[in-house]
């Protein structure tokens, strides 16, 4: 073979390399025929014979008599998620990869927790020490179904304080509060099922849902919870299984429920037969409580969730689920088929730790003290950047804004990650992709004035963008 015929050879080596390394092709796939491939690639049949019996004996394909040749995998480099081969959409994928695979450098007011040094690291690391010193179960055996005994009595009592009088039979702990949702999912839907959310909603509800190929319905959301009138047309008209939402300082708004607002969501949800999961992760940081559905309903028709992610650590992963006995002992044969066993007793022993140590309380006095000044001190520096806050929260780290006119958040996000800053776009949060003009900020990881560099560089350069260039019309 002459030197051209072995680069024609090569050349056709490295295109099928290329394309299996970019998932064109996928494990599995059958490759182009000799003749197709010859004919696409303007090279001789016999070029291509070569090159395919060469990646047979690299092992990369593997031929089939009378099918053809099929890609195996073997020896492809891993899927690069810094780098993907094209650009990924700013969806709800986008803003959880960029805040949980960011650097130390980048700065992260779009993420949903708050910066380690707010947290009460010491009172975990003595509860760490505490269950070293245990029992060798503790670190060799599977959790019980159910969960940890002691953070589960625990939990009984804080409910209790809420007015949520619970039997041992009606709470479960979870590996976390996604887990929650998603083992809700599993239980009470099938794929192809109506699930009515908030517009805007966590955006991890969004993904979550249509993973589990659930069809996704949304609801305006005002100051005092839901649009009512819209959610009773929509209830009526479409019969959604289920409902999801957050009363207490909602995600990503920071509005909490209205009395009126509860009593009427509770009352079309049992008109037409429509459980509500009420996910609670953030109604520790209320200075006063707000209706809480699940303690109206007697958890009824309402599931309440939660975990101690934004509150004591999102490394030491735990949830729960409260609701019905009977749809409890579902949850927990779901659980045990979906993991085997109960969440992590590690887990669940070092938050019943800190919780039982006192200090909980005070902890959460102080973290509810830091987030209102920063609240307050992070609003006018927005408001002076043209960003303006879309109500002030009673609690919480979030606040929701409206952009200047014109500007898109998507956009913008794109421009400040170049600046090493991840924001979290209006539209991640939108079913409806109404919210392009909003953007979520967590005032606890704005305390950079290399933020509000980052947010005045990419509005003006979204300005710029905008701009018809020189000597060109206007569009119509």
């Amino acid at each position: 073979m002459d030197n051209r015929q072995q680069t024609r050879t090569e050349e056709v080596m490295a295109a099928i390399k290329a394309r299996a390394a970019a998932r064109q092709l996928a494990p599995g796939d059958r490759l182009p025929s000799i003749r197709r491939c010859a004919a696409a690639m303007k090279v001789s049949p016999s070029t291509v014979v070569e090159a395919y019996d060469r990646l047979a004996a690299e092992g990369l394909i593997r031929a089939r008599p009378g099918s053809g040749f099929y890609l195996t995998g073997h020896g492809l480099p891993p899927l690069s998620l810094a780098q993907p081969a094209t650009p990924r959409a700013v969806d709800p994928f986008w803003v959880s990869r960029q805040s949980l695979d960011a650097g130390p450098d980048t700065l992260k007011p779009g993420c949903g927790w708050l910066p380690p040094d707010w947290m009460p690291n010491e009172a975990l690391r003595r509860g760490l020490r505490s269950l070293a010193r245990g029992g060798d179960e503790m670190l060799a055996e599977y959790g019980s179904t159910r969960g940890s005994l002691p953070l589960r009595r625990l939990l009984l009592g804080r409910l209790a304080e809420e007015g949520l009088q619970l039997s041992p039979e009606q709470l479960l702990l979870t590996g976390s509060g996604t887990q929650a949702v998603d083992l809700v999912c599993r239980f009470l839907l099938q794929p192809g099922d109506t699930v009515l959310v908030d517009d805007p909603c966590y955006f991890n509800f969004r993904a979550l849902l249509r993973a589990h190929r659930l069809r996704l319905l949304s609801v305006p959301f005002t100051p005092t919870g839901p649009d009512i009138q819209a959610f009773e047309a929509i209830v009526a008209a479409e019969r959604p299984r289920l409902y999801i939402t957050n009363a207490a300082l909602h995600n990503p708004t920071g509005a909490s429920l209205s009395p009126q607002a509860a009593y009427r969501v509770l009352s079309i949800a049992a008109a037409q037969d429509m459980a509500i999961v009420e996910d609670e992760i953030f109604a520790d940081f209320e200075p006063d409580p707000s209706p809480r559905l699940a303690v109206l309903d007697g958890l009824d028709r309402v599931i309440r969730i939660g975990s101690f992610s934004k509150t004591l650590s999102a490394s030491v992963r735990s949830g729960y689920i409260a609701a019905r006995p009977d749809w409890v002992e579902g949850l927990v044969d779901l659980q045990i088929a979906t993991s085997f066993g109960g969440p992590s007793p590690l887990a669940g022993g070092l938050i019943a730790d800190v919780l039982a140590g006192g200090g909980y309380r005070k902890h959460m006095e102080e973290i509810r003290r830091r987030l209102a000044q920063a609240r307050r001190a992070v609003a006018p520096r927005l408001e002076a950047l043209g960003i303006r806050p879309w109500l002030m929260p009673r609690g919480g780290f979030y606040l929701w804004c409206r952009l200047p006119e014109g500007v898109d958040s998507a956009e913008l996000s794109r421009l400040a990650l170049a600046d090493g800053v991840v924001l979290a776009p209006g539209n991640v949060f939108s079913v409806a992709q109404t919210a392009g003009d909003f953007m979520r900020f967590n005032v606890a990881q704005m305390r950079e004035p290399r933020v509000y560099e980052a947010l005045e560089r990419s509005l003006l350069a979204s300005r710029r963008s905008d701009r018809p260039a020189v000597g060109a019309r206007p569009a119509p």
